[in-house]
């Protein structure tokens, strides 16, 4: 028998939980996205930060595991940011970070925020699930970094 390609192996989305996280998630948020964090994909959140986003913070969960995170910051009506969007190695290529940013996007879509960005490494994985890098009339985000470190 033929192994299956992981890229585009699909988790039945019965198995997989799609949550908003709760107080009693906060340090296990913390933990699972470190290893994130320590190959330098994700900014480390504190404590106080996820607590913050908890009303916007999804967690995919499968048999109660954390296998991915992402949470919705609202800055205004105008926009909102995908932060912390993490899914684990074992299960990544299955549509679980897909069924997040979509979760985030619903969200944001009854929040009737008109848009949603992403700060990314992973353009292609964000251009398949519909974000491209241009805003409402042809504007470009532009940063400059003001300290080495968060």
């Amino acid at each position: 028998m033929e192994a299956q390609d992981p890229v585009t192996k699909e988790i039945p989305q019965n198995q997989v939980t799609i949550r908003i996280a709760t107080r009693r998630d906060i340090d296990r948020i913390i933990s699972f996205i470190e290893p994130f964090v320590e190959s330098g994909l994700l900014l480390r959140r504190t404590y106080d930060e996820v607590d913050e986003w908890l009303p916007s913070f999804y967690l995919a969960e499968i048999d109660g595991e954390i296998v991915g995170c992402a949470a919705l910051e609202v800055y205004s009506k105008k926009l909102a940011e995908i932060r912390s969007l993490a899914v684990s190695p074992k299960v990544q290529g299955m549509g679980i970070g897909k069924m997040l940013v979509n979760a985030c996007v619903e969200l944001a879509h009854e929040k009737k925020i008109l848009e949603v960005m992403v700060i990314t490494s992973n353009e292609q994985f964000f251009k398949a699930v519909g974000f491209d890098f241009t805003m409402t009339g042809e504007k470009k985000a532009l940063f400059i970094q003001t300290r080495d470190e968060y």
